[in-house]
């Protein structure tokens, strides 16, 4: 199977599995998001490796997984606010258990260590959250979180042919040579016209939220994608892991959402 196939097979299966839960509803998301959580961090945490780093990986993965499992149930059933607070004690424990590991940079140890448990885990218990429990039908139930990956995916998507096809002006070159302002353009306009289209579709919030929420998305987006950029070029590789075949890694398809993901999350909360 040649390159290109083998990218539109997992591209499909990818897209199938992701709004399959969604469409299932906040459980299944949550449980797939989990699961991504673990994947993500073990990828994230063996690129620390690269850099000479020893990072906790058990005990991170377990930190992070808490810390997700805590954020999402407050949004799955009605726990006290208070829940929350063993979020604090959680971050703690890595750099407690420093302590007792002797290992040679431990400062550099737990900057990974922390920095993988905010950046992956707790936005992907945001995006759980953006179910509406109160919705009637699936439209209002998950409309919030599949408008934002659509929206997502087809601002990346667009600003990839945009950028193919008349991209001249770099974007961030010192990060990404191949980003252009043409193509972040192109594919922020293919986002706003997404987002009205999706209005008439997700009526829950008006055709000027829908869009304000697509600028957040088509900005903070991509930005994430810069922020990845940025970690793979200061460590020298191209793609971050090889658990999608043609695709690279999790953090390679999941850059632009956890950056995105807390920007969007604030947003909706102030709209609902």
């Amino acid at each position: 199977m040649n390159n290109l196939a083998t990218r539109s097979v997992t591209a499909i299966v990818f897209v199938i599995v992701m709004v399959g839960s969604m469409l299932l509803g906040q459980l299944a998301t949550a449980l797939l998001f989990l699961l991504l959580t673990i994947l993500t961090l073990d990828e994230f945490l063996k690129l620390a490796l690269k850099t000479g780093a020893e990072p906790n990986r058990i005990l991170t993965i377990v930190t992070g997984a808490l810390t997700y499992s805590l954020i999402s149930l407050f949004g799955l059933i009605p726990l006290d606010a208070r829940w929350l607070t063993f979020i604090f004690p959680l971050l703690m424990l890595p750099i407690i258990a420093e302590l007792f590991r002797s290992k040679k940079n431990p400062f550099t140890n737990l900057a990974w260590m922390i920095l993988s448990v905010v950046y992956i885990a707790v936005p992907f218990a945001l995006l759980t959250h953006y179910f509406d429990s109160t919705g009637v039908n699936w439209k209002e139930h998950s409309g919030a979180i599949l408008g934002f990956f659509v929206i997502l995916w087809l601002n990346d998507t667009g600003a990839y042919f945009v950028g193919s096809l008349i991209g001249k002006h770099r974007l961030f070159e010192r990060i990404s040579p191949k980003k252009s302002w043409e193509g972040s353009i192109g594919g922020g306009i293919i986002a706003l016209l997404t987002a009205y289209g999706i209005s008439f579709i997700f009526p829950q919030y008006a055709a000027w939220q829908w869009i304000v929420l697509a600028f957040i998305i088509m900005v903070t987006g991509t930005l994430g994608d810069l922020v990845e950029s940025m970690f793979k070029r200061s460590i020298g590789i191209k793609d971050s892991g090889n658990i999608l075949p043609g695709h690279g890694g999790l953090l390679d398809r999941f850059d632009a959402v956890f950056v995105a993901s807390p920007f969007v999350y604030v947003f909706l909360t102030y709209l609902n």
